[in-house]
């Protein structure tokens, strides 16, 4: 019999000990920058469920595994995959997906897919502690193992806290974090608030299991293999311990010190040098940012000198690949066999090999047939109109060369990296002033830094555009502007931005838009939005937007994007605003597969399951003139 861990490291002793504990135990791991914590789980999850002792041993749907992002679950699922013996079957999900399957358990007519993420957290919290996964084909946890537990925040810290309090005296639970790595503070606006949530569940572990909590650590670290990428480990501890800003600020300058070592500087991607040593990687390497705006811009950069990469979405954007819309539109059947759906998948022109395998098995889970071995496809539309599309089945978002805020990056490793030169302390203080949370700062700078197996590099930071928010919301659409009030240049695009309640092409031809994008249209490359005409669609609306590809329009605006351009160029109550003719420099992020009506796919030449082929833009846009080309504003 093949041995499962024959290629994987040997447990020390401190990983031996959490994978030994029992089921039924409740132990909180402290597990440092790269001590081997993936590693760890896999065997834990391993020993949860082949324990010698039958009486020990834990079926797979008996342990709950969540995660923060589909990044982490993926690689969880490969690892355990790779190097798990006996937990196969085991499942790891986001928050989000775990609890969007609560719902549907517990309030199956629920119109859970147009929810927000924090109004499904809050609802699955509610539904868990009024028995949700008691009743029907639901199975209460026997073990819950979470990782990352420090980002616990809000609504899903109190989702775990009402999980682990309804099954106290049945479920153990395996949960590891680092004080250290918490960066996602952010979300809670309130810094007085912040504070009392940064460390706020790992306290309330301590109080509601006060006698028999097991605390363990690892601490030694696998991921550094050089001396420049254990630079700032050393630091972690005493960040982990960190609450006050005078101690965070010393901190932040003694990382930012380690960072600017002369010898591991990089010119700016205007250097020759930078951009050849970019171009002709030969392993994977991440340019980390400190926020959205600069990777953006870093991304806008690497475009223009044809340098190619990947720009990391928000943890909570997820995409259906576009070949579910193609399996489809290729079959009138109800239902797929195996050899059939692996035939058809095959005639999908795709850009990576997919694992058919991998793939039968996890859309059967949420689209199985009445018939054995058979897929569902009726299923399998509503679980992507719904949001239920699988997790394990979405498309990876890595690359080569990836640019990434440090916040997206946390949990990631990379050959390399490469920190855009943090502000020193002094001009964060002048630039954020009573916003400022220091010790949000020097953990972040602290995780960007402990991210590269090999080689840890600085770069200087770009300059930025005058980056704005429509009406001066916080959550207002991003644009570009200038010192004046009514400068306006250019807008941010997001993920909503092409129109998904009709077919692409409907008012010419459908069917052909739909083989231009499958044979034409590839992430990275450029697009513009076209204004059709100049009445706009609405009192609060600006005129209609086509998306142009190569001279091909491939999709229109969406009704979200008109009303944001309408807050963008509405300067004030008596302001008349102006439209521009274009809106260049707009990249395609991805392909997606999304629903709409099935009489507008009828309509449109695309079949009866109303799902279609639609492009995804990131990027920041310019205003231009369409006769010359030229910069447009007021």
């Amino acid at each position: 019999m093949t041995d499962a861990y024959q290629d994987s490291p040997a447990l020390t002793d401190e990983q031996r000990a959490v994978v030994e504990q029992p089921w039924g135990a409740r132990v909180l791991v402290t597990a440092g920058a790269g001590a081997g914590k993936t590693h760890t789980l896999v065997r834990r999850l391993d020993a949860l469920c082949g324990h010698e002792d039958p009486d020990q041993a834990l079926e797979a749907a008996e342990i709950l595994v969540l995660t923060f992002s589909r990044a982490a679950a993926r690689e969880l699922r490969e690892r355990i995959s790779q190097h798990g013996e006996r937990a196969h079957r085991v499942r790891a999900r986001t928050f989000d997906a775990w609890a969007y399957e609560v719902l549907r358990q517990a309030h199956p007519d629920g119109d859970w897919g147009t929810a927000g993420f924090d109004e499904r957290i809050a609802a699955a919290a509610d539904a868990i502690e009024k028995g949700a996964l008691e009743v029907g084909d639901a199975v209460p946890p026997a073990h819950v193992v979470i990782d990352e537990v420090q980002d616990l925040l809000g609504g899903r810290r109190e989702l775990v806290e009402t999980l682990l309090d309804r099954y106290q005296d049945s479920c153990g639970f395996t949960v590891v974090g680092d004080a250290a790595q918490s960066v996602y503070g952010f979300q809670i606006e309130d810094l007085d608030e912040r504070a009392d949530e940064t460390g706020r569940f790992f306290d309330w572990l301590r109080c509601s299991y006060p006698d028999d909590l097991v605390e363990l650590r690892l601490t030694r670290n696998f991921r550094a293999t050089t001396a420049e990428a254990r630079v700032a480990l050393a630091i972690g501890p005493r960040l982990q311990r960190l609450s006050d800003p005078d101690e965070a600020g010393a901190l932040y300058d003694e990382l930012r010190d380690l960072l600017l070592d002369p010898a591991n500087g990089m010119g700016g991607l205007g250097d020759e040098f930078t951009l050849d040593g970019l171009r002709n990687l030969s392993d994977s390497c991440a340019v980390l940012t400190r926020d959205n705006q600069q990777a953006l811009v870093i991304s806008d950069l690497l475009h223009a000198q044809g340098i190619d990469h990947r720009l990391r979405r928000p943890l909570e954007e997820r995409p259906v690949p576009y070949w579910v819309a193609d399996l489809l539109r290729r079959t009138q059947a109800t239902g797929l066999t195996e050899e059939r759906f692996r035939t058809l998948l095959s005639e999908i022109p795709l850009p990576n090999e997919l694992n058919a395998d991998a793939l039968w098995t996890v859309l059967r889970r949420v689209a199985r047939g009445a018939g054995r071995g058979v897929l569902d496809l009726d299923r399998l539309r509503s679980a992507v109109a719904d949001g239920r599309f699988p997790d394990e089945a979405a498309d990876p978002d890595t690359g080569r060369l990836v640019v990434s805020t440090v916040h997206r990056a946390k949990g990631l490793e990379f050959d390399r990296v490469i920190v855009l030169v943090p502000p020193p302390l002094s001009e964060l203080r002048r630039r954020y002033q009573d916003e400022l949370d220091l010790p949000a700062e020097a953990r972040a700078l602290y995780v960007a830094m402990t991210r590269p197996r090999q080689d840890l590099y600085h770069m200087p930071p770009p300059e930025l555009p005058h980056f704005k928010r429509a009406g001066n919301r916080p959550n207002g659409r991003r644009y570009v502007g200038g010192w004046r009030s009514y400068d306006r240049y250019g807008i941010v695009a997001e993920a909503g931005d092409v129109c998904r309640d009709d077919p692409p092409g409907q008012e010419r031809d459908a069917v052909a838009t739909q083989a231009h994008l499958l044979g034409h249209v590839r992430p990275g490359q450029e697009v513009l939005l076209r204004r059709r005409h100049d009445l706009p669609m609405g009192e609060t609306e600006s005129p209609p937007y086509a998306l142009v590809h190569e001279g091909k329009e491939i999709g229109e605006a969406s009704r979200r994007f008109r009303e944001d351009l309408f807050q963008v160029q509405k300067v004030h109550r008596t302001w008349d605003p102006w439209w521009p003719d274009e809106i260049h420099g707009l990249r395609i992020d991805t392909l997606e597969t999304v629903t709409g009506s099935s009489a507008a796919g009828m309509n449109a030449g695309l079949g009866e399951r109303g799902a279609w082929i639609a492009p995804r833009i990131t990027g920041i846009g310019r205003f231009r003139r369409a006769e010359d080309h030229e910069e447009q504003s007021a």
